[in-house]
């Protein structure tokens, strides 16, 4: 059963008029209080001819949100605009749910790009998906609510119910709203996108985000309308941390995210597969600026069918290159998966810290015995992790989200933190008096030195003679020293050994390149 086309709205000539934006976009109380918080002691406001470098952190951006009715392009253009493919493009009709958000340079200055759902006009009365639908829409609207500017993204082709609806309830946003045609390549169908111009838009511009046709003009446009005078360039400390929810469906990842961010940016529901996008956020917490990232949640491959549903995944896994610290959600009702393995594995292997968040647990017996069996059922579970953290939580209730985040923060100060050459050294030196490597006719090795060859994620590399003769319990006691004594016992450490050379055979080498 089809739910029914309303009325008609009525366009005849409707005079754009500005609106007083104070009362009809306010922004959340949220939002005031965390500007606020990230604009304290920071440098001055920018001028409108101030430079901006792609490789610096800007705070008080533009929100530039893409708004439209399905499949017209609208991530197509988002990745267009943040240089990568980060909101999943296809074209089936609604694939775009939760508002997508990244920073973006647009004709050479930083904004706050958000790929918004599409809005559908008729949907299937008593379907999941026609639930689903509404609560896109719901918040696709809020977006366009608090945004600086609205890009209305339109198809050049037959204007549909859809398009008609939806720029009615643009209306008392006009003075927001910039109109372009997509799937303008080459000068394609603009005859018939004049048509738009009935609807009382000042100008329109016809652009191909597939094909690139006209978007430099469209980012200008886009530029010219756009106040920057309250953007400040940040400085290493106002860098977020940056946290990504991962797990399987369903154990609460988007309701912890809404919690953190005091939003409802992701859609929370018991269907699984409801976020399919990665979803990016952000809040302050303990003077700290953080970036939040709800993902998708991850299943085993053979109940990955639909291609949508691959993107997501594979989306989610690709947030680890990007984050700081992972949060692994795990259903306290449910217990623990292989799923959990595999991305707590794959975290591993990138150096993030990593969090095992028991999330439901006001759902258990909240006696310290079940926290404690729980705790140690999931040390043995990850025994090569047992430095990792393990948290109960109720992201419903919001129980256990201080030490989420105090948690979080002592994680992430292990993870940049950097330890002096000489320091390292003098620290090796201790070790090996207190445990000295194993040595016999078969088996001889000697550590020279130690170097830390990065930070976030922790790495070191040690410097020995045959170093394939090092034994690997002794690299294991060399990271646990490295965690325990040099102040990283929370995070995974990477540890290399390399062959060191000899002065004999330094010199060998030197006087071979002489005599070439």
């Amino acid at each position: 059963m089809k739910k029914s086309r309303k009325q008609k709205p009525d366009f005849s000539k409707p005079k754009p008029q500005k609106v007083d934006m104070t009362e009809q976009a306010e922004p959340i109380a949220d939002d005031k209080k965390h500007d606020s918080a990230l604009s304290a002691d920071l440098p001055q406001q920018s001028s409108p001819e101030t430079e901006f470098s792609r490789d610096k952190y800007y705070l008080n951006l533009p929100r530039v949100v893409i708004a439209g009715r399905p499949n017209v392009g609208k991530s197509t253009l988002f990745n267009n605009f943040v240089g990568k493919r980060q909101a999943i493009v296809d074209p089936t009709p609604g694939v775009t749910r939760d508002p997508v958000e990244s920073q973006a340079f647009i004709a050479g200055k930083p904004v706050l790009l958000v790929d918004t759902g599409g809005f559908k006009l008729e949907r299937d009365i008593g379907t999941m998906e026609a639930v689903m639908d509404e609560l896109v829409v719901e918040k696709s609207l809020a977006m366009i609510k608090r945004a600086d500017l609205i890009l209305l993204l339109l198809e050049a082709g037959t204007i549909t119910g859809e398009d008609e609806e939806f720029i009615a309830l643009l209306r008392p946003y006009w003075s927001k709203v910039i109109a372009a045609v997509n799937k303008c390549e080459g000068g394609r169908n603009e005859s018939v996108a004049w048509n738009y111009m009935q609807y009382g838009f000042e100008n329109l511009l016809f652009i191909s985000a597939e094909h690139g046709d006209h978007i430099p003009e469209l980012q200008q446009t886009i530029t010219e309308r756009l106040d920057f005078s309250h953007v400040q360039e940040g400085t290493e400390k106002d860098r977020p941390i940056k946290i990504a929810i991962l797990g399987k469906p369903n154990t609460g990842k988007s309701t912890l995210s809404n919690r953190l961010t005091h939003s409802e940016k992701s859609i929370v529901s018991d269907y699984a597969g409801t976020t399919r996008d990665v979803v990016e956020g952000e809040f302050t917490y303990g003077g700290r600026n953080f970036e939040v990232v709800d993902t998708a949640g991850i299943r085993r491959k053979a109940k990955v069918k639909a291609d949508v549903e691959y993107y997501s995944v594979n989306r989610a896994i690709k947030t680890l290159d990007e984050c700081d610290v992972v949060f692994l959600m795990i259903d306290a009702q449910e217990g623990l998966a292989e799923q959990d393995k595999k991305i707590c594995s794959l975290a591993y292997e990138r150096g993030r810290g990593i969090i095992f968040v028991l999330n439901k647990w006001d759902t258990q017996d909240q006696s310290r015995k079940t926290l404690k069996a729980t705790v140690e059922y999931t040390r043995t579970m990850f025994g090569h992790m047992n430095w990792a953290p393990i948290l109960p939580l109720s992201a419903l209730k919001g129980e256990g989200i201080k030490d989420l985040l105090n948690t979080a923060i002592t994680l992430y100060e292990q993870l940049t933190r950097k330890v002096e050459t000489s320091a390292l050294n003098n620290a090796l030196k201790d070790w090996l008096l207190r445990y000295p490597p194993p040595a016999s006719r078969s088996i001889h090795f000697k550590i020279r030195y130690m170097t830390q060859t990065s930070s976030n994620p922790v790495s070191f590399i040690i410097f020995a003679t045959s170093p394939d003769n090092v034994p690997e319990s002794y690299v294991t006691y060399l990271k646990n020293r490295i965690r325990e004594d040099l102040g990283f016992d929370q995070i995974p450490v990477q540890l290399e050994l390399k062959a060191s050379r000899t002065r004999w055979e330094k010199r060998n080498q030197e006087r071979s390149q002489e005599n070439n």
